[in-house]
Parts: structure tokens; C-alpha cells; sequence
């Protein structure tokens, strides 16, 4: 398994509902409301053989109500 974050802009007031699709969706470990350029953090985990970027444009981009990501491949965890 491989992690990432992505960071999510959603269009002004939808944050909640954003938040709330992704949870329902089942496919975010976790998710945070942040400050900044960016109102959304949430962590995945797909199969080492699962592309990011396939998984980002797909499943993550298409929710409703987000306007932009920013995506942070990790490579360790200590």
C-alpha cells in the first residue's frame, strides 16, 4: 500500500458537503478541514499498483462541489 494527501479547494461554502461526500464515499483514510489556500486535507492509501493519478482524477476530482487539488506523494513514514 502507498499513501498520499491531497488538497482539496472547494467552491466558497461547500467545505461540509465536500467533506461529507468523501467520507461517504469510503475511500479517504482521513479527512481535516485546514486553513489556507486549501480548505480540505485527506489522507488515501491504494494498492502499490493503483496509479495516483488515475485514483485522483476519478475518484476524488469528480466529487461535487470541489474546485481544485493539490496532490503530495509520500515515499516514507517514520
Amino acid at each position: 500500500m502507498k499513501a498520499f494527501f491531497v488538497q482539496i479547494k472547494c467552491d466558497l461554502g461547500k467545505s461540509y458537503e465536500v467533506a461529507s461526500a468523501l467520507a461517504d464515499a469510503e475511500i479517504a483514510s482521513e479527512i481535516y478541514s485546514t486553513a489556507g489556500n486549501f480548505d480540505l486535507l485527506a489522507k488515501f492509501y491504494i494498492d502499490d499498483e493503483e496509479d495516483v493519478g488515475h485514483f485522483v482524477n476519478e475518484r476524488v476530482q469528480i466529487l461535487p462541489g470541489i474546485k481544485d487539488t493539490f496532490t503530495i506523494v509520500t515515499f516514507r513514514a517514520f
